[in-house]
């Protein structure tokens, strides 16, 4: 509900006989709800990915000031209906980004990824801590 409330300095003009015009400025009660906001249960994942696409999805968040899963969410949700999840300009940011950290992987590279096996010489992360 959206009430016009006199400032206290129209109100104190007027008790004093000023002929100051009043000034109204809007009082917002309860209208700072969106409600075409959905309620939604998420989940953490431990998702494997690319290091290079994921510092372009990363930078891309932080861009829109958005978190990563917000601007994963809605890459995904786009593709489920068939459309477009960036705008031209987004994409020519994209583009920047891609060059910035060489991805230089597209579409075509989707399902033919493989993984870089590790030599035994090489320890990871949590044989590293031990």
């Amino acid at each position: 509900m959206n009430h016009l409330v006199e400032t206290r300095l129209a109100a104190s003009s007027r008790k004093a006989g000023a002929s100051f015009a009043s000034i109204y400025v809007p009082w917002y009660i309860s209208t700072m709800v969106n409600e075409s906001q959905l309620l939604v249960e998420r989940v953490q994942t431990g998702v494997r990915m690319e290091k290079r696409l994921l510092k372009v999805l990363k930078a891309l968040a932080e861009y829109h000031d958005m978190s990563l899963g917000d601007l994963l969410e809605g890459i995904v949700l786009h593709a489920f209906d068939g459309k477009t999840p960036f705008s031209s300009s987004s994409l020519k940011r994209i583009r920047d980004l891609k060059k910035f950290y060489a991805l230089d992987l597209d579409s075509s590279a989707s399902h033919r990824l493989t993984e870089i096996k590790r030599r035994s010489g090489n320890k990871t992360n949590s044989e590293k801590k031990k």
